[in-house]
């Protein structure tokens, strides 16, 4: 069990970073939940502890990013089930279409990947069950001819935390601290 704010801190930089590095980690895909009481299972693709910013790859289309634009509440939960630990961060999110960091991130990515971006924008209405994507990419990897309408559409939604809620769950008696700007304390759970 953690007693000190600075083992804390440290637990929350290293269960974000193994959770964007990891695939099957437990905490690699949170729920992130948006001003609007919306809430979506999303893929954390980087942890930045020294500017606690945590980043999501995005269709730009969505409504999601018109919510969110320039910058907005955000709230992105965390649970580690095995380790009965749970981390609620607060922040400001903001979409972020051009630059070096998403020109990066898009070229990281794997054309399988990238492909969802090729399709209808999300939330739009069917007749029947589909994925969205045109026809010919069903099932198939395009390659980075065909990929370059879907580069409009990629974004990064950037999450700059303001706020750690950290609850640990135990037989003996829950623990949780909160982290942020004004300090840290313990609560109770």
């Amino acid at each position: 069990m953690m007693e000190t704010f600075e083992a804390i801190r440290a637990d929350i930089d290293r269960r974000l970073t193994d959770a964007a590095e990891k695939r099957h980690g437990a905490m690699h895909t949170p729920v992130v939940v948006t001003a609007d009481a919306d809430a979506r299972v999303m893929v954390l693709r980087a942890w930045d502890p020294e500017s606690r910013t945590l980043r999501f790859h995005t269709d730009a289309r969505a409504p999601k990013a018109g919510l969110i634009g320039d910058g907005a509440p955000l709230g992105v939960l965390f649970y580690d089930r095995e380790a009965k630990l749970q981390i609620r961060c607060r922040g400001t999110g903001r979409i972020v279409r051009n630059g070096p960091a998403v020109d990066a991130a898009w070229a990281a990515s794997p054309n399988f990947a990238r492909r969802c971006y090729l399709g209808e924008a999300p939330g739009m209405e069917s007749g029947e069950p589909k994925s969205g994507l045109p026809p010919e990419f069903e099932g198939v990897e395009p390659d980075e001819e065909q990929l370059l309408p879907a580069r409009e559409n990629f974004a990064l939604l950037l999450v700059t935390v303001e706020s750690f809620d950290w609850f640990f769950l135990a037989h003996k008696g829950h623990r949780r601290a909160i982290l942020d700007r004004e300090g840290a304390r313990w609560v109770t759970p």
